[in-house]
């Protein structure tokens, strides 16, 4: 099971790996540990990642960048149109009025949601991660800023599903921090709460978090942000100054040429990190624009002073933060800066006065989110053993849920009345279910919506749930509990629906106790929804397995915000003569802006397609590449160690045609498919593949012939050998040993003689495959007979008449015969080699080549 972290950055990308020994962040395969989040389309093929950074000056209006800022968001949306005005490819208002991306693939234009593009970034981040783990990657957590819609949480999703991924979570980037921060920790408090500011500050926006630590705990207390203010608004600040001067000093106006937008945006951003440790800085650019090259020049002073509108935006998150965790600046025991842009010594000045203490800079700014999903998937996967670690995430917005007026009401002239309640309100613990009990008599819907959408800029509306259709068994209105889940990803549903009804039956009163786990039933009738205090129940259950049906909740876990005094009246009133009857009802949904499950099946389609595209163009190129290489060894070689083995006719003709083959590669084979390079390439190697062999053989043969001469040598002095340890063995079998290595040397001789004759660039008669073979045959045949076990000795042995000799009786005193037998015969003693002996050792090297 793979434990994955993807940190998803406007700009870059980090994957991080959990291994047995910590976390690992992935090298990719420039071996750099961040990767560009572009996707370039070509002609032919994508290019992700760091292929893609690097075409991006070539192909600008079809390089995909800053893909964050534009999922799940509408065209409309002020932000996103002000993104747009900086970006060089083509966005379009699509027909459900959110953005789509065109770019020229496959020499057309297509168009693509900003979904399937973050899927392509992923599938390339799931690639990195594969190759370095040697696995499968599957599970996975990824992380989102805290100031993500349940929207862009959808689609999020729904990327990773186009991916191949199953995201255990969706974790918010500064929770993430906080727990990287935290777990290794091995000082934190037992009651005291250790109180730590992170701020974020990345490529495009500001986050900040205030976590609250104890011993094994974590407790996000507040969340807050600004979604435009990161690193990229120091960049821009810097474009437009230097475009203005540009313009006045060279007469060019870089805003109508995207390649040079690109390259001013490229030195402007290298400028403000050399201003992070320097007090001036130049800037040179060659031919940028009209073929004319530019110089710059400015001071950090200078630079802080144009950029005054956006630090004084800094404060405010950092008010909010703490106005949100009821904190003052002194109970802020720590401040913790991550992030691109955090380096900026202005923000550090911003954030010292603010705090009154100096930032710390503890942790990896750019790895420490990749690092934070990496040990949330390894808390949450069963795979690791993690040290106990308790995370409690805060949700940064307040949803309501929404539901017409019943029936009945419209007598009062109240049939449209929109009635509503907070579910779950802002800083709500994530996941947790709450219910509700509705009172109808049909088919009704709910609206899942925002409380205040003036930090969101969305419309309030999320989804809308119909629920039903169902039918009471009696005339009134039906008593009906609807479960709300916010789920570990922060995206909230209608869960589940009941249709409760209570039913006249013989019921013992003995059973009266297991009875009593219908608390919602006291409700305060016959209102459409029970009040909020009374009737919506925070049940704050872990959401791992999933126990989301209405009965098991119900009855298996306790609802925290039940009034024990509904409880007691229910169990007097009913409880030993009914019964409740409860009925599963459907529920359909609706998500505004969500992309229907059919489409994001069609996207998973469509990016099969384009990998196996990408993959087919890669062996191409792989193919191609060896047809060039093979053209180029080989005309080398023929000049150098190949020239005595071949005839000068047959060299020339071989080298006119390893040249055809070169100018076709640069001229009409420059696009082609894979199989002509193939063909090509198998055309060349029939004539000079029997070259290689003759100089192999020649290589090769001194050494196995030397091997063969070696077996015959060992076995023949083995045979011929008055050693005491052969005396057990036949003559008649010592005499097959040296027929067979005599008729092996012969064998030898003949055509070493044959082979002497002939010129290098003939065709060999002595292959060395030969010479292995025959040294095989050798061994097999002389092994068994020349280490031959001694007979056993008979159990009561005689008294020999003649004194054995004292090597022999020291031999069988230090072991049975069998071992004495193969462990005395020795190659060096003049002896049959034994199995562990140098000719075992041939054979296996003989085995290996062959």
């Amino acid at each position: 099971m793979s434990v994955v972290g993807f940190d998803i950055g406007n700009e870059n990308c980090v994957v991080a790996v959990a291994r047995q020994r910590g976390i690992d962040v992935v090298l990719n395969d420039e071996s750099k540990r961040e990767t560009p989040s572009i996707v370039c389309f070509g002609d032919k093929q994508r290019f992700i990642g760091t292929a893609g950074a690097a075409s991006v000056m070539m192909n600008p209006k079809n390089s995909i960048s800053q893909i964050k800022r534009l999922i799940g968001r509408q065209f409309s949306d002020p932000e996103l149109q002000k993104d747009l005005k900086s970006l060089p490819f083509a966005v379009t208002e699509g027909p459900d009025g959110f953005p789509l991306i065109h770019a020229r693939y496959l020499g057309e234009v297509k168009a693509f949601t900003p979904t399937q593009v973050l899927g392509m970034v992923l599938s390339n981040l799931k690639g990195i991660a594969e190759k370095n783990l040697n696995a499968a990657v599957v599970d996975c957590c990824i992380g989102i800023p805290a100031y993500f819609t349940d929207l862009q949480r959808r689609a999020v999703l729904d990327a990773a599903t186009i991916a191949g991924l199953h995201p255990l979570r969706l974790i918010h980037e500064t929770t993430a921090t906080a727990l990287a921060y935290g777990i290794y920790k091995t000082d934190l408090p037992e009651n005291d709460q250790l109180n730590v500011a992170f701020v974020d500050i990345g490529h495009a926006s500001m986050q900040v978090c205030i976590a609250g630590f104890r011993k094994g705990q974590l407790k996000i207390l507040a969340h807050s942000f600004d979604r435009s203010l990161g690193g990229r608004d120091f960049d821009e600040v810097l474009f437009h100054h230097f475009a203005a001067k540009f313009k006045e000093e060279y007469k060019i106006d870089v805003f109508q040429n995207a390649r040079a937008c690109l390259r001013l945006r490229a030195a402007c951003e290298k400028l403000k990190k050399v201003l992070s440790a320097n007090p001036e800085a130049p800037l040179n650019i060659e031919c940028l624009m009209d073929e004319k090259d530019v110089r710059g020049f400015i001071k950090r002073d200078e630079f802080e002073k144009i950029c005054v509108p956006i630090l004084e935006r800094v404060k405010r998150p950092l008010e909010k933060a703490l106005q949100d965790a009821k904190l003052t600046v002194e109970n802020v025991h720590m401040v913790e800066v991550v992030g691109s842009c955090s380096r900026v010594p202005a923000i550090i000045k911003i954030l010292t006065e603010f705090f009154g203490k100096e930032p710390r800079r503890t942790m990896n700014a750019s790895e420490c989110v990749s690092r934070g999903c990496a040990l949330q998937c390894a808390i949450l996967s069963p795979t690791f053993k993690v040290r106990e670690f308790q995370v409690h995430e805060s949700f940064p917005f307040s949803v309501a849920l929404s539901w017409k007026g019943a029936a009945p009401d419209s007598q009062n002239g109240a049939a449209d009345n929109q009635q509503s309640t907070i579910v779950f309100p802002k800083g709500n613990p994530i996941p947790s279910i709450k219910a509700l009990t509705f009172y109808r008599s049909g088919t009704f819907t709910v609206d899942v919506q925002y409380a205040d959408v003036s930090e969101l800029q969305v419309p309030a509306k999320i989804s809308t749930y119909t629920i039903g259709p169902f039918q009471s068994s009696t005339s009134e209105r039906a008593k009906v509990k609807v479960k709300v889940r916010l789920n570990l990803h922060g995206i909230v549903s209608v869960e589940s629906a009941t249709l409760l009804e209570e039913e006249e039956v013989e019921v013992p009163v003995t059973k009266e106790p297991a009875k009593e786990a219908t608390k919602m039933d006291t409700d305060e009738a016959p209102s459409d929804a029970a009040p909020p205090n009374s009737n919506v129940s925070d049940v704050n259950m872990q959401d791992v397995k999933g126990t989301a049906d209405a009965s098991g909740v119900e009855n298996g876990v306790p609802e925290s915000g039940d009034k024990p005094t509904q409880m007691e009246t229910e169990t007097k009133v009913e409880a030993p003569k009914k019964k409740v009857k409860k009925t599963n009802i459907p529920v359909a949904e609706l998500v505004y802006g969500g992309m229907p499950p059919a489409d994001v099946q069609k996207a998973v389609e469509k990016e099969f397609e384009m990998a196996l595209q990408d993959r087919v163009m890669e062996e191409t190129k792989d193919r191609k590449n060896a047809v060039e290489a093979y053209v180029y060894d080989m005309r080398n070689k023929l000049s150098d160690k190949y020239q005595e083995f071949v005839t000068d006719p047959e060299r020339e003709e071989f080298t006119t045609k390893l040249q055809a083959v070169e100018d076709w590669l640069y001229e009409d084979g420059e696009d082609e498919t894979k199989g002509v390079y193939i063909a090509k390439l198998e055309e060349l190697k029939k004539q000079g593949d029997p070259i290689e062999e003759r100089y192999k053989e020649y290589t090769e043969r001194g050494s196995v012939i030397d091997q063969l001469a070696y077996c015959v040598n060992s076995y023949r002095e083995a045979a011929m050998s008055n050693d005491p340890k052969f005396d057990h063995i036949d003559l008649s079998e010592k005499q097959k040993v040296l027929n067979e290595c005599v008729e092996a040397e012969a064998w030898l001789r003949e055509r070493k003689l044959q082979q002497d004759t002939l010129p290098k660039y003939a065709t060999p008669v002595l292959l060395s495959a030969d010479v292995r073979r025959k040294a095989e045959a050798l061994d097999r045949f002389c092994r068994p007979l020349m280490t031959k076990p001694k007979p056993a000795k008979p159990a009561t042995p005689e008294t020999p008449a003649t004194p054995p000799p004292q090597g022999s009786e020291q031999q069988a005193q230090g072991g049975d015969a069998n071992a004495s037998a193969n462990e005395d015969t020795g190659a060096g003693s003049g002896g049959v080699p034994p199995a562990s002996g140098e000719p075992m050792e041939t054979e296996k090297s003989e085995n290996t080549t062959a």
